[in-house]
């Protein structure tokens, strides 16, 4: 996957516009876990072909296969792909792709149920799409009749998401397709990575459009984060007042501690993202790993257990994430009616009960010295209670305590005093109590 932080073209030499230097403020780095909501015209057939252990995918198919369901808008337009084959049996040779708004019916959608499941789930931050590539926005926008008031749904359903989230006591942002909208676009479909960037806009036209849209999510929703997709169209970049320098100096304006992500293609990021990637050590940059529960951000019908983690694996990759210097910002991608698949939920409640006992090894934390131990199955994190030693492999029934923690005062999360054994090589080793060694990841705090 693409590190967005390093694309920051056009030189725009003398022309180059100022940059708001807002940071990454402490309540994103202490919020530790958010949820994305992957929802739009994609959520109707939900489907894409199945990735994972054992699929072999050519790279030059990787578009034609693409694993991501939301972005079946455009592996439908690939002749001969398994998407362009199923659209056609499934809906007719007549039926486009935008046909499907009006099939979409969101009649299930319950806003306070459904964000009432991510605050269990433990997140403190949600992030719903409101327009993906597809250019279907979910709001009720003035700038076109594709949005899911005039058409689908009917419904407002950023309005809904937004107020729900408030009520709920989370901070609530924004994803936006900056530089990517298929509805206005007229390009053949995107095969490689090099058309991923070739097939947009970048008029200036398209770029005052993509900035009205935000403007008005700014305007109507003052989100805590801005999370653009696929950098800003290249017309938009200068010093103008409907370029992106200018468009960020009135979000931060209307939202002092707000935060944008890395994926505008200019020179001023806020934290970074990393998508489907394993990161090896603590990164000094705020940053943010970003995935589905499966191959997929929007649903995808044709995966199973298989395809996606289970709550264990989800809380393992959390605190790995944390024990980084990261934020997990984790997928839910609702079906078309607006509930939360099965296999979905199960893992997102497994670790909203973890987090219910663990969670203050988690959020509010900070990196300790080293992220984990080279030969062993340990990540540390570390807050103003001590360091809170997370032994991912509980069933091993003891774990090395490092040395710069020997001689503190350990305890387990559920307040027991961990033993403490020296062996004759001089390691001292904790013991992990029976009624934690079923447990995803045990946690033991060193005052």
């Amino acid at each position: 996957m693409l590190n967005f932080e390093t694309r920051i073209g056009p030189d725009l030499g003398a022309h180059a516009p100022r940059y708001p230097q807002n940071g990454v403020p402490d309540w994103y780095r202490d919020a530790k876990l958010g949820f994305f909501v992957h929802w739009g015209l994609y959520s109707v057939p939900a489907w894409a072909v199945q990735h994972g252990e054992g699929v072999n995918i050519p790279a030059e198919d990787a578009y034609a296969w693409h694993q991501y369901a939301e972005w079946y808008g455009n592996t439908v337009r690939i002749a001969g792909s398994p998407t362009w084959e199923r659209h056609q049996r499934v809906y007719g040779a007549g039926t486009s792709y935008e046909d499907l708004a009006d099939l979409w019916d969101a009649s299930a959608f319950d806003a306070d149920a459904f964000v009432g499941e991510l605050v269990g789930a433990g997140a403190r931050y949600i992030i719903p799409t409101t327009k993906h590539h597809e250019g279907f926005c979910l709001w009720d926008t003035r700038t076109t009749g594709f949005n899911a008031v005039a058409r689908g749904p009917r419904r407002d359903l950023i309005r809904e998401f937004h107020d729900a989230t408030r009520r709920a006591g989370a901070r609530f942002g924004v994803y936006y397709s900056g530089a990517l909208d298929w509805h206005v676009s007229d390009f053949p479909p995107i095969e490689s990575d090099t058309d991923l960037f070739r097939f947009r806009r970048n008029d200036e036209h398209f770029s005052r459009y993509s900035a009205s849209q935000l403007d008005e999510l700014i305007e109507r929703f003052s989100p805590d984060v801005l999370w653009n997709d696929i950098e800003w169209p290249d017309g938009g970049k200068g010093d103008d007042p409907f370029a992106v320098a200018a468009l960020l100096k009135r979000y931060f304006e209307s939202v002092p501690d707000g935060v944008v992500n890395d994926r505008w293609g200019v020179p001023y990021h806020g934290f970074l993202t990393r998508e489907y990637r394993d990161i090896p050590d603590i990164l000094d940059q705020p940053w943010e790993s970003t995935r589905g529960l499966g191959y997929s951000f929007g649903f995808n019908q044709a995966e199973d257990a298989r395809h996606s983690l289970s709550g264990d694996e989800l809380i393992r990759m959390l605190v790995d994430v944390v024990s980084k210097n990261g934020n997990l910002l984790i997928n839910v991608g609702p079906a078309a009616d607006g509930s939360i698949p099965e296999l979905q939920l199960a893992a997102m409640r497994t670790m909203g009960a973890w987090l219910g006992q663990n969670g203050s090894a988690i959020y509010g934390t900070r990196p300790w010295i080293r992220f984990g131990e080279p030969l062993a199955p340990v990540r540390y994190t570390s807050s103003a209670a001590g360091v809170h030693v997370h032994v991912m492999d509980p069933a091993c029934g003891e774990v090395a305590l490092p040395p710069e923690l020997v001689g503190r005062d350990v305890r387990w999360a559920d307040g027991s005093r961990a033993q403490i054994k020296t062996g004759r090589d001089g390691v001292s080793t904790i013991e992990i109590p029976d009624a934690l060694r079923g447990a995803a990841v045990a946690v033991a705090t060193a005052s």
